[in-house]
């Protein structure tokens, strides 16, 4: 887990990052991440959060539901961001199964008493229409199920563009970071806005 904003006091309002490769910055320097240059948005427009990011690449919604209760426990977050599930449809794992895996954490960070955002995930289309949309409908169904902020694909505008795209073909290189902070923010926005992770006197 990679603290990116500055080491703060402990009532410092937290912001817990809980995905995959895609925002654990795989093959990009640290600090060019998406979620550092969150980290330094934030401190321009005067919220005083640290950003936390816990994501791991190659995760799953499985490894990520045997780990969100440590690490809200260790972090005590005021928002939680999801972005997992592309690993898992990559693999055709059941899409039952992945819905409730993401379902357990986003209940397990409610109970901790955490915001939550979702970042929503699409997978090529040669897995079939059936897998696809019944992939890309688990983010719209638990989004409404929990009345939470999501987006329906953080890759929007980059997974199909080779110039943003590194030479595996499947993750953002480092030109595609700040793409993915723009597809982000209003929902992470909105969150802040909406909950008492906002800015002070707000």
């Amino acid at each position: 887990m990679l603290l990116v904003g500055a080491a703060q006091a402990s009532n410092t309002p937290t912001i817990l990052v809980f995905g995959d490769s895609l925002s654990a910055g795989y093959g990009v320097d640290v600090d060019q991440t998406w979620v550092a240059l969150l980290q330094a948005r934030l401190e321009s427009q005067g919220y005083e959060h640290r950003v936390i990011n816990a994501s791991i690449s190659g995760e799953t919604t499985q490894g990520g539901m045997t780990r969100i209760s440590q690490a809200l426990e260790n972090f005590g977050p005021d928002l939680v961001i999801l972005e997992l599930g592309g690993n898992d449809g990559l693999r055709g794992f059941p899409t039952d199964v992945i819905k409730e895996n993401i379902r357990t954490i986003i209940r397990a960070s409610w109970d901790d008493g955490a915001a939550i955002v979702i970042l929503g995930i699409r997978i090529p289309t040669n897995y079939g229409p059936r897998y696809t949309q019944a992939f890309e409908s688990i983010y719209r169904e638990l989004a409404d199920e929990f009345d939470v902020p999501w987006i329906e694909f953080f890759m929007d505008g980059i997974a199909l563009n080779d110039e943003l795209m590194q030479d595996d073909g499947i993750h953002p290189n480092t030109e595609a970071q700040s793409i993915l902070l723009e597809n982000a923010w209003p929902v992470i926005h909105e969150a802040l806005t909406d909950h008492a992770t906002s800015k002070p006197g707000q």
